[in-house]
């Protein structure tokens, strides 16, 4: 439930709701961006639905991420994730917190342009390996040096995430304070409908 407090907490939210109209706004960025969490906090504010892509997954393929790697490798979760992000882009306004790999496939990228807003939560590495050093659950850290492959990592994607509609830092600050970022991002970059495009 709602509550008249936490509405008051950002009174842009419904400035910033209108201005989504019928599209989602899906949340880019690495493993411990804050996707989930300020992902759910912002559509709380809007008073939208939240969805997690990856708990999506799991729910259509009854398998862990981690198992579902395992058993038929990335390329085969790329393709289920793809299809899954496309269904769930058509339910109209949500906040959709994609996996860290999403956005560098480029019709999941497509699909996100034709029916919604990417948004990706940008983080340093030295915030991003302070939250994920101790879980032990993320397929792509299973390594000798997890550190190293999540500072690869951010080579490799953050020139394909610049790609997105919208930049917010993620950093070690107030998660409402996030959030109202969050929202002034999207009333900044305007209203629009599922399938318009901004030049530029």
């Amino acid at each position: 439930m709602m509550t008249r407090a936490s509405e008051s907490a950002h009174p842009q939210a419904d400035e910033a709701r209108a201005c989504l109209g019928s599209r989602a706004v899906a949340f880019v960025g690495l493993m411990g961006a804050g996707k989930s969490v300020i992902g759910r906090m912002s559509a709380q504010a809007m008073r939208i639905p939240f969805v997690d892509s990856d708990h999506e997954i799991e729910q259509v393929s009854r398998m862990s991420i981690s198992d579902l790697f395992a058993q038929y490798g990335e390329a085969e979760f790329r393709a289920l994730e793809a299809r899954v992000i496309k269904r769930l882009l058509q339910e109209g306004p949500m906040v959709l917190s994609t996996g860290g790999g999403a956005f560098m496939q480029a019709p999941v990228r497509d699909y996100i342009g034709q029916s919604g807003l990417s948004l990706w939560l940008k983080a340093d590495l030295d915030v991003l390996w302070e939250r994920v050093k101790r879980r032990s659950h993320r397929p792509l850290l299973q390594t000798d040096n997890p550190e190293a492959t999540l500072s690869a990592l951010l080579d490799e994607r953050y020139p394909v995430y610049a790609m997105a509609d919208l930049v917010v830092q993620s950093r070690d600050a107030p998660k409402e304070t996030i959030v109202d970022e969050v929202l002034d991002a999207i009333i900044k970059n305007g209203p629009q409908e599922a399938g318009d495009r901004k030049d530029g």
